[in-house]
C-alpha cells in the first residue's frame, strides 16, 4: 500500500470518527475550484456520501474557471452542490467604501464566504470542513474567521506539494491539478505571487525547519536562498497567533 492509500484511509476514518463523536452525521465544505478543498470534498464524499453538500461560493472577483472546475469535480464524483454567490454581499458592504484595498475586500469575502457556511450548517445540522493546508497555516496564508474557521480539518498536516500528490492519488480532475494555486480574492490573484516563490521551494524550507529543526543558520548552512528563508520565518512568527484559541485574562491571582 503506497503512502497515499494509507493517508486516504485514515483519512477517511478519522472524518467519520471525528464527526460522531461530536453528534452528527453531516458535513458541509466551501469548494473552491481549488485543490485543497478538491481534497477534502473528495475524502468526505468517500467517508459521508451524500451526508456531505458542498456549497460553491463565488464572490464578484471569483474567476469563471473556478466555478467550473468545481463544477466539474462534483460532477465526476457525484457530490451534491448548491451554489450561494457571497458577491452581493460583500458589493454592499463596499460600495461606499472607495479607499478600501484589495486585502480588506479578500478577508471580507472569506468570511462571509464562512458565514454563509456555517449558516448553511445550521440549516443542515452539519458540521463545517476545513481546507487549510500545512504550509497555509504555518505562512499565516489564511484569513481569521475566513476560511480558517472550520468544525474539523483532515489535511492541516499534510504540506502543498502533498497535497498536489494526494490530489493526484484521489483522482481530482486535471484542470484542477494544474492550475496555479490561488485564493481566488481578487482577479488574477495567486498564492506563489504573493509569496515570489514557488510552493515547491517554499515546503523544502518549512519541511527541513519544522520537521527537522533547522534554525536560521542551518537553513542557510544548507544551502536555502536568504529571501526565502526570511521570508518563510518571518511569516511563521508574524501569524502564530492566526491559529491561537482567543486569549483570555487569567484572574485566578486577583479573585
Amino acid at each position: 500500500m503506497n503512502k497515499y492509500q494509507t493517508i486516504e484511509n485514515y483519512l477517511v476514518k478519522f472524518l467519520q470518527d471525528e464527526v460522531r463523536k461530536a453528534g452528527f452525521s453531516k458535513v458541509v465544505l466551501g469548494i473552491s475550484g481549488g485543490v485543497d478543498s478538491a481534497v477534502v470534498a473528495v475524502l468526505a464524499h468517500k467517508a459521508f456520501k451524500d451526508n456531505l453538500l458542498g456549497i460553491m461560493l463565488p464572490a464578484s472577483t471569483s474567476s469563471h474557471a473556478s466555478l467550473e472546475h468545481a463544477t466539474e469535480l462534483c460532477q465526476k464524483f457525484g457530490i451534491r452542490v448548491e451554489k450561494i454567490p457571497v458577491g452581493p454581499l460583500v458589493d454592499t458592504y463596499f460600495h461606499d467604501k472607495k479607499d478600501a484595498s484589495k486585502l480588506r475586500i479578500g478577508n471580507f469575502s472569506a468570511r462571509m464566504r464562512m458565514s454563509v457556511l456555517y449558516d448553511i450548517s445550521a440549516r443542515e445540522n452539519a458540521l463545517v470542513l476545513g481546507t487549510g493546508n500545512k504550509s497555509e497555516i504555518l505562512l499565516g496564508y489564511g484569513t481569521i474567521f475566513g476560511d480558517l474557521a472550520c468544525a474539523i480539518n483532515p489535511i492541516g498536516e499534510l504540506y502543498k506539494t502533498e497535497i498536489f500528490e494526494f490530489a493526484a492519488h484521489l483522482g481530482v480532475p486535471h484542470s484542477i491539478l494544474t492550475k496555479a494555486p490561488s485564493a481566488d480574492l481578487w482577479e488574477d490573484q495567486s498564492d506563489e505571487g504573493e509569496f515570489g516563490f514557488s510552493y515547491a521551494d517554499i515546503d523544502q524550507v518549512l519541511y527541513a525547519h519544522m520537521e527537522e529543526g533547522k534554525n536560521k543558520e542551518a537553513l542557510l548552512s544548507s544551502g536555502y536562498d536568504l529571501e526565502l528563508v526570511e521570508m518563510a520565518l518571518e511569516r511563521i512568527a508574524s501569524n502564530r497567533f492566526k491559529g491561537k484559541l482567543p486569549t483570555i485574562a487569567d484572574l485566578t491571582a486577583v479573585k
